[in-house]
């Protein structure tokens, strides 16, 4: 295999598939990322089993062949040569020689017939769908993906077809059993058949970070066991959680009549500084609500005591709530109009916050004691 290549091209695609490649591996080859010169172009590819991506950049191949490299290494010589410049890629006696200008490097190779590749199989599903949309669609629930890997089936985001206000949406969601985040746009032409899958975090995450680089739109297919995304030259494909999703909608409140509205920006700007002395493991906060006002305290035994108070539209009768100031603050980060709109029930039932500027999200907060 010999080929020369343009350094950004080669950046581009090989930054479109490390990070795919877990750090720590016991099998070693999982570790490399498979290169392919043929044609014009050289493809790379990399997986950890769950995950695999692909991509390709055009390349003056001078030698057909194939072999894997270690995808950190390879992706730190790359990214630390000079910007525009010609990287030439040369495999002799086990070792892949790079070389550009005057910098010379050798990385150790494994055979590419020993590389693993996810077993493809048929997609019932395909439909494409705007790059800006979908973004959307994780960028507003994706903060609420569970941690806790007892639930497994919480460990990723809920996509799927469902009749919404407006008619038939594409929605997703995410929740951790402490918060949810819905969001819902416009379903694009043959996704009604997407009854329900749940795509895991680093997938998420690794679909989200190829959606900086797209076309206008993008490509999304889905089987009952795995999802592939086809982001112009870039292909990302990854297995399903295999779970059954709660059903999120007995949790959203459907009558919460005491209607919070204030200023989302000094709303947020008062949660930060008043959590300050909050307890790191609960993050606990009180929201006294009265007439025309919203009182904001913090009391901790050992780090001391933080209030603020905001004038609020308001005008039920007072109550106090407690809420996970941290999921209050992430909430409040989603709403992109002026105005934070919280639908509250009582101090014990769930909060639902909703943003005017975007009718597609919904956020609800469950509430703490305090």
């Amino acid at each position: 295999m010999k080929l020369t290549i343009d350094r950004n091209a080669l950046m581009r695609a090989l930054s479109h598939v490390q990070a795919v490649v877990e750090r720590r591996n016991t099998i070693p080859i999982l570790s490399n990322i498979l290169m392919v010169a043929e044609g014009e172009k050289l493809s790379l590819t990399a997986t950890d089993l769950d995950i695999e991506a692909t991509d390709a950049a055009p390349a003056q191949v001078k030698k057909a062949g194939s072999v894997t490299a270690p995808a950190q290494t390879l992706f730190d010589v790359v990214r630390k040569l000079p910007e525009g410049s010609d990287v030439t890629l040369d495999l002799g006696e086990g070792r892949l020689a790079i070389s550009s200008g005057r910098a010379r490097f050798a990385l150790p190779t494994l055979p590419a017939a020993d590389f693993q590749t996810m077993a493809r199989e048929a997609a019932p599903i395909k439909f494409e769908i705007k790059a800006a949309e979908l973004r959307r669609l994780i960028d507003k629930t994706r903060f609420a993906i569970s941690t806790e890997e007892t639930r497994y089936y919480l460990n990723g985001i809920y996509l799927h077809h469902a009749k919404g206000a407006q008619g038939n949406v594409l929605r997703a969601v995410a929740t951790d059993g402490h918060r949810l985040a819905l969001a819902e746009s416009e379903a694009p032409k043959g996704a009604a058949a997407l009854k329900g899958i749940i795509v895991p975090r680093k997938a998420v995450g690794e679909i989200r970070r190829l959606l900086d680089d797209a076309p206008e739109t993008v490509t999304v297919e889905a089987s009952d066991s795995k999802i592939t995304v086809h982001i112009g030259e870039a292909v990302l494909t990854s297995k399903l959680i295999d779970g059954s999703f709660p059903d999120y909608q007995r949790v959203i409140p459907k009558d919460n009549g005491r209607i919070l509205t204030l200023d989302n920006k000094l709303f947020k700007e008062a949660v930060d500084r008043v959590a300050t002395v909050s307890a790191e493991r609960s993050r606990s906060l009180k929201l006294a609500l009265a007439p025309g006002k919203l009182t904001i305290t913090v009391t901790h035994s050992e780090s001391g005591q933080g209030t603020e108070e905001l004038e609020a539209n308001y005008d039920s009768e007072a109550m106090e709530i407690g809420f996970n100031a941290k999921y209050l603050l992430d909430v409040a980060s989603q709403i992109e109009a002026e105005d934070a709109y919280i639908a509250l029930g009582d101090a014990s039932s769930p909060a639902l916050v909703t943003d005017t500027k975007d009718a597609g999200t919904q956020y609800v907060l469950m509430p703490l004691r305090v």
